[in-house]
C-alpha cells in the first residue's frame, strides 16, 4: 500500500486512510466479501481491484455529464483518492427492475421493469440492520432536511440516467443499485463506490447475475463474473 496517513476506519469492503492534504482521503479496495448485514462473509479474488477500477471508469463518466463526485484519480490497482466527505448516513437505492428485497417485501414479480424508477432510503446503521425508511424518519432522526432529501433524490435520478443507457451499450441490465452520497465544503456529491458490490446486474443475453448475488446465493465462477463486468466497463 502506498498510502501516506494513518488509516481512519475500516469498513466491510474498504479502509480509509489520511492523505497528504487534509481534504483527501485514500480509499483502499478490500477482497472481503459480506452479505446479510455481515452474517455471510468470504473473499473473493481480486474484487478490490476490480471495484477500484470499475468505480474510476464510472465517476469519470459521471463527472463528464456534470454530477459532482468525491473521486480525484486512482493511485494504484487498489486506492483511489478522493475528497474527505462528511458522509449523510443514508443509503439511497436506484431500482430500474424487480428484485432482492422489493420482491419479497411488495410481492413483485421478479424482472418486472419500473417505470419511471423509483428511489428508496435506507437507513446507515449496521446495529439496526440499516432498515427501510421514509422522508418523515429521516426528519424525526435528524439524519436529513426535506431539502437534502429532495437534492438525494434528484441526485440519484441524475445518475441513474447516466449509467443505465451506459451499461445498456455493454448488454448489462441495471438492475438496482445503491448510491452513498456525502458533504464537501457544503455541498452534496456522489461518493463510496459504484462496483459490482453496490450494483445489481444482468447479461442480457443470458440473464446470468454479474454481480455480489453471485455470492449471496452461492451460484458460483463469482470472480468471473467481477472480471466479465471489469471488461465490459473498461476494456
Amino acid at each position: 500500500m502506498d498510502t501516506t496517513g494513518s488509516m481512519l476506519y475500516e469498513g466491510k469492503a474498504k479502509k480509509i486512510f489520511a492523505a497528504a492534504r487534509p481534504d483527501q482521503v485514500v480509499h483502499y479496495f478490500k477482497d472481503d466479501a459480506t452479505a446479510f448485514n455481515a452474517e455471510k462473509r468470504g473473499t473473493i479474488v481480486d474484487k478490490g481491484v476490480v471495484n477500484n477500477k470499475v468505480s474510476e471508469r464510472l465517476f469519470t463518466l459521471i463527472e463528464e455529464k456534470g454530477i459532482p463526485t468525491h473521486f480525484l484519480k486512482r493511485l494504484s490497482d487498489r486506492e483511489m483518492l478522493t475528497k474527505k466527505v462528511a458522509i449523510v448516513p443514508v443509503e439511497v437505492v436506484v431500482r430500474n427492475l424487480v428484485a432482492g428485497s422489493l420482491a419479497k417485501r411488495l410481492g413483485l414479480r421478479v424482472g418486472d421493469a419500473i417505470e419511471p424508477a423509483i428511489v428508496e432510503f435506507y437507513y446507515k446503521n449496521d446495529a439496526l440492520g440499516d432498515p427501510l425508511v421514509n422522508d418523515d424518519h429521516l426528519r424525526l432522526m435528524n439524519v436529513a432536511t426535506p431539502g437534502v432529501l429532495r437534492e438525494l433524490r434528484e441526485l440519484a435520478h441524475k445518475v441513474n440516467a447516466v449509467l443505465k443507457p451506459f451499461f445498456a451499450e455493454r448488454k448489462m441490465q441495471l438492475v438496482d443499485f445503491k448510491l452513498e452520497f456525502g458533504l464537501f465544503h457544503n455541498k452534496l456529491i456522489l461518493a463510496d463506490e459504484i462496483s459490482p458490490d453496490t450494483c445489481r446486474f444482468w447479461d442480457m443475453e443470458t440473464g446470468e447475475s454479474m454481480d455480489k448475488d453471485r455470492f449471496r446465493k452461492d451460484m458460483g465462477k463469482i470472480e468471473e463474473a467481477y472480471q466479465e463486468v471489469l471488461n465490459r466497463v473498461c476494456g
